[in-house]
């Protein structure tokens, strides 16, 4: 038997919830499928108002230590209880209603199998004169205790809204209306018909329990079995030998996925609510939304509640136009879909590069030298998605990043930094729906980027945050004007959200270290730490650069200057290296994958001078070669720019573990090897 829904009545003084649930008793009373809750108050039996049990307050008290209630509120001076019995009610298949108090909305969700609000709302001017109609309040007690501010509802909670501005009878109509409609149930069929991806369900078109036209359409709706729900779109079906007049179908694949027997009692939901749809429709048309609004909002579009074309209606626009309000409301309510790290510290660091340049894994500096100076750097990093690696796929190839946040905790305690890998920490299921969307309609948003990156931030409990924006023809940013301009809104946003963040515009137009691939990258890197002669100086004037930046927000260190003295004194002693050490072990050291020794060589055809790396194209084929999954994989620069080269001198030299992708990259180095030689007059 499915359970019961518990709907918990809300709403302003004169808004008539008593009325209403008083109507819907007469209406309801005898059918046995609905439980009207008495309430335990603090006042005499018999008093103006509902009917209640009246008790004093010593007896409520004794009823609280006896757990005789399923929750209590106090208001107005008095304390309110509803019994626990009602869950049973609701085990039994009931439906409880109860007049309740919307700052114990959270609460009761999470005691109740279903909760449904039943929001009573009505104009001020009608709520005025009710209250005065009353007697004990004047005019003016009247219309400021309307006008007075309420608790938003919660927008994760299902709710329905019932409007009591008319005559009774027709609030009460209303307000049963509502009830039925969240409570019919429908028997569950299969459908020997495959939809492919798509999750459908089938409405008779003759159903005798719901009308079929309230539910087709372009949004989709929630079938509701006991603890578990599936979003779907609904399509009529007039074949009386598939469905019956009480069932609803489901397609084989819908079937199969949802795992409910079939004859199972469900219910449906209609999906999204009404107030997140109108924000998706202000949004299409241009408008700004708040924070609420987009809490709502992506909600339902996680939970799978719009169809793509309207998701990617919505990201168009949204990539379109984003106020900076707008931005700062998107990262608080993108970090509110991830569980947020606590860290007792004043001071909690990070960095984030927008990438684009190969080889430039200054992350694997920086981290270390901010450790070896005892400011915490607990450091998410993504893998790559279109480059030759990134900071995480790095990490791995010396380190286990897949942590977990009780680990990155513990590392952070044991060796005062990490560098993780995001998936498991603050991934964002946002980002999994929309990039299925913009990614193969080619959407981008520098301002949607800001909101994601810095909501990681703010999950990571980052307080402080410095952020690299590469530009050149090769990267996301492709002049310095447009690096400064999303500098600037990073910082906006970031002081909007209470981060302190600094950004720096920095020269992308060439790979930066010799690496070119998680494990050659690991080796520039440990080349730096450990002071060789033939280390990347571009590599460590980078990491000392940015590292001088973060350790100047320790009061102790006190300024840039003296942050980047400090991070050339911790690389030359030997103490960055070490805390790179202390942080593999924390993690979980393994055993260094190498770069592979099945090469190939990429030689010049001419004499000359070397004008210009192509990163892009030297990525794509360190890429070809097999990197990142093959850690080993990747190319090692033999020359930069402004080197004067002769024919059949080395370039670069591909590596790879397997032949044949090694092969491929060979073919398309000889294509076009990326590195562009002017002739010398």
């Amino acid at each position: 038997m499915a359970q019961g829904i518990f709907f918990f009545v809300v709403g302003p003084s004169g808004a008539g919830k008593d009325s209403l649930i008083e109507g819907a008793r007469a209406h309801l009373g005898d059918t046995g499928g609905y439980v009207f809750a008495r309430r335990t108050i603090t006042r005499p039996t018999g008093a103006p108002g509902e009917d209640h049990n009246g008790v004093s307050e010593a007896q409520f008290r004794s009823s609280v230590s006896a757990g005789e209630f399923l929750i209590t509120w106090d208001a107005h001076g008095l304390s309110y209880g509803l019994p626990v019995d009602l869950l049973a009610a609701l085990n039994d298949g009931c439906n409880v209603i109860a007049n309740g108090s919307r700052k114990m909305i959270r609460e009761l969700a999470r005691r109740v199998p279903r909760l449904i609000v039943v929001e009573v709302t009505a104009s001020t001017d009608v709520l005025a004169a009710r209250i005065l109609a009353r007697g004990r309040e004047t005019a003016l007690e009247a219309r400021a205790r309307v006008m007075r501010q309420v608790e938003p509802l919660p927008v994760d909670i299902e709710t329905i809204r019932v409007n009591n501005d008319g005559a009774l009878e027709q609030g009460i109509n209303a307000f049963v209306r509502a009830l039925a409609n969240a409570t019919q149930r429908v028997r569950l069929r299969r459908v020997p018909l495959s939809t492919g991806l798509e999750r459908v369900a089938y409405l008779p078109v003759k159903s005798a329990v719901l009308s079929v036209a309230d539910y087709l359409g372009g949004s989709k709706v929630d079938l509701l079995a006991d603890d578990t729900s599936l979003s779907v779109q609904i399509h009529g079906l007039d074949a009386a030998g598939l469905l019956a007049a009480n069932e609803i179908g489901l397609s084989e694949e819908a079937f199969s996925h949802w795992g409910v027997a079939e004859g199972t009692e469900i219910a449906l939901r209609r999906t999204p609510s009404p107030a997140s749809r109108q924000a998706l429709i202000q949004k299409v048309q241009g408008h700004e939304l708040g924070e609420t609004e987009y809490e709502m909002l992506l909600r339902d579009i996680i939970e799978g509640r719009y169809t793509d074309g309207e998701i990617s209606a919505f990201l168009v626009s949204a990539t379109r136009s984003l106020s900076d309000a707008e931005v700062i409301a998107l990262a608080r309510v993108r970090s509110r879909f991830t569980p947020t790290m606590q860290w007792e510290r004043p001071i909690v660091v990070d960095k984030h590069s927008m990438g684009g340049v190969p080889g430039s894994r200054i992350t694997l500096l920086v981290v270390p030298i901010v450790a070896a100076h005892g400011m915490a750097m607990p450091k998410t990093s993504s893998r790559a998605i279109t480059s030759a690696a990134g900071t995480a796929d790095a990490m791995e190839s010396v380190a286990r990043v897949d942590l977990t946040t009780a680990d990155v905790q513990r590392c952070v305690q044991e060796a005062g930094a990490c560098i993780a890998w995001n998936g498991r920490l603050n991934h964002s299921v946002v980002d999994d729906v929309m990039n299925a969307i913009t990614r193969p309609l080619g959407l981008d948003s520098n301002r949607w980027s800001v909101a994601s990156i810095l909501s990681k931030k703010l999950t990571a409990g980052s307080t402080h945050v410095v952020v690299d924006l590469p530009y050149g023809p090769r990267t996301k940013l492709k002049t310095q004007a447009q690096a400064r301009e999303l500098g600037d809104l990073f910082e906006r946003v970031g002081a909007g959200l209470g981060l302190t963040v600094v950004a720096f515009a920095t020269d992308g137009s060439q790979p930066i270290g010799r690496g070119i691939g998680p494990s050659l990258e690991v080796r520039d890197v440990r080349a730096v730490l450990a002071n060789e002669p033939a280390a990347p100086q571009d590599l460590r004037d980078k990491a000392v650069f940015f590292a001088g930046q973060i350790l100047a927000w320790d009061p102790a260190v006190g300024s840039v200057e003296a942050g980047r003295e400090l991070a050339e004194k911790l690389l030359a002693s030997g103490e960055a290296n070490a805390a790179f050490e202390r942080i593999i072990d924390a993690q979980g050291r393994k055993t260094p994958v190498l770069p592979s020794a099945l090469t190939v060589s990429v030689c010049a055809t001419a004499e000359g001078r070397v004008t210009e790396l192509d990163g892009w194209r030297i990525g794509e084929i360190a890429r070809r070669a097999g990197a990142p999954a093959d850690k080993s994989a990747g190319i090692d620069l033999k020359v930069g720019q402004g080197d004067h080269v002769k024919p059949g001198q080395c370039l670069y030299v591909i590596h790879g573990s397997n032949g044949a992708d090694l092969e491929s990259a060979s073919v398309l180095a000889q294509m076009s090897d990326g590195v562009t030689v002017a002739p010398t007059s």
